[in-house]
């Protein structure tokens, strides 16, 4: 039966997956499913939605422009549940299979994993997922894949299952280059093409763009170094961000993850006592919850403070360069996710205080130096000034290699 429906979507990528057989060269979309396609059930990866929620009477706004021209979306992607959880484990739909360590050992990342996995394998040129506060970014990064958080604002959410609507939510494409990242975009933005044209024209070279580093506590020695050799040998202009942005930066991110953890909670409470949504998405709730009474208030008086400073660096760089993990990806524990996996996995990525802002950020892999471990790359996190995500790409296309 068609090869076992494609071996059950490449194992797991995939909710729904139903390609046409003869494409005739047009784009290939995958589309997560926590975002609105018209007759199909949004499930945001739940048990409980899946059973109770009715089909959408209307198409996302976001999917505007690839119904227009006519691409072929070949399904709806997995993902973790309600989008709030990092691991990318999904026990109900099961957990997309990473195959980046070459043993599919290591967790696809969350909560775009399916939508990751799906351009990874070659089953999507393009998937749509969404970013509240690393969701494109992270899976891109366990997965060896290209991903761009867009600018808040800049791709309406309306039709996307929301977590952090009014502060975090984001779409955004992934992509396995640069080219077919800018397709993505010209899905989600009317005249992006123009904008990338014009801003490989602007730059196009390396020494022409200048970067500010910044070097975070706890990140992995090689990564740090595959970062630097690599900026390096493309020519950049690379400044070394000061200590006080990094203690910004640091303050940035804890705020950000109240902000998430509390509009989560927020935005999607009535499920916390539902039969079939998963313990672990009860605990990121619980946790919203208590931050609400503790920490919001003061997250979100301290935002403006960080636009701010970020408007104030970007008068002196072109781009922020940072890890997008701290650390490779790690495999499951051998019993599956569980809370404290979760915060661990959490606490690795340095992407929440990019939505907080409300700044474009792309990740894009980079070759690892000789390494112990069986990953061949890491992640480059490259962070932009609001509405900058075609200089971005233009950088991208700069660093871009083969991995």
């Amino acid at each position: 039966m068609e090869k076992h429906r494609a071996k059950v979507a490449r194992e797991n990528a995939f909710i729904e997956y139903r390609p046409l057989l003869d494409s005739s060269g047009r784009l290939r979309l995958a589309v997560k499913d926590n975002i609105d396609m018209k007759g199909e059930v949004t499930t945001a990866g739940s048990e409980y939605l899946a059973r109770n929620q009715p089909p959408a009477t209307r198409d996302a706004p976001c999917l505007a422009i690839a119904r227009e021209r006519n691409v072929v979306i070949v399904g709806k992607t997995n993902m973790t549940e309600f989008a709030v959880t990092v691991s990318g484990e999904n026990k109900h739909f099961g957990t997309p299979r990473n195959r980046f360590d070459g043993q599919h050992e290591v967790i696809p990342g969350g909560s775009s994993s399916g939508s990751a996995v799906a351009v990874k394998t070659g089953m999507a040129d393009v998937a749509f997922g969404t970013d509240t506060a690393g969701s494109i970014r992270v899976p891109a990064a366990c997965c060896g894949v290209y991903g761009l958080k867009t600018t808040f604002g800049l791709v309406p959410i309306k039709g996307v299952f929301p977590i952090s609507p009014k502060y975090l939510d984001t779409v955004g494409p992934l992509a396995n280059d640069i080219d077919h990242l800018v397709q993505g975009m010209e899905l989600l933005q009317r005249g992006f093409a123009g904008l990338y044209a014009k801003a490989r024209a602007a730059k196009p070279t390396a020494r022409q763009i200048k970067i500010g580093r910044l070097y975070l506590d706890g990140t992995d020695a090689a990564i740090d170094k595959a970062i630097d050799e690599t900026l390096a040998a493309k020519h950049f202009r690379v400044v070394r961000l000061s200590s006080e942005f990094k203690k910004q930066w640091e303050q940035a991110q804890k705020d950000g993850k109240v902000v998430a953890a509390v509009d989560a909670w927020l935005s999607d409470r009535q499920y916390e006592n539902k039969n079939g949504v998963s313990f672990l998405t009860k605990a990121v709730f619980a946790l919203g919850e208590l931050q609400y009474h503790i920490s919001y208030d003061g997250a979100l008086k301290r935002r403006a403070q960080w636009q701010r400073t970020l408007r104030e660096t970007f008068k002196d760089v072109d781009i922020i360069a940072v890890p997008t993990l701290q650390s490779l990806p790690p495999k499951f524990p051998f019993w599956g996710s569980n809370v404290l996996f979760e915060l661990k996995v959490f606490d690795m990525q340095n992407t929440v205080g990019v939505n907080y802002a409300g700044n474009p950020a792309l990740a894009l892999p980079i070759l690892l130096p000789a390494h112990k471990k069986a990953i061949p790359a890491t992640s480059l996190q490259l962070i932009g000034r609001p509405r900058s995500e075609a200089e971005l790409l233009n950088a991208g296309r700069l660093i871009e290699s083969k991995t």
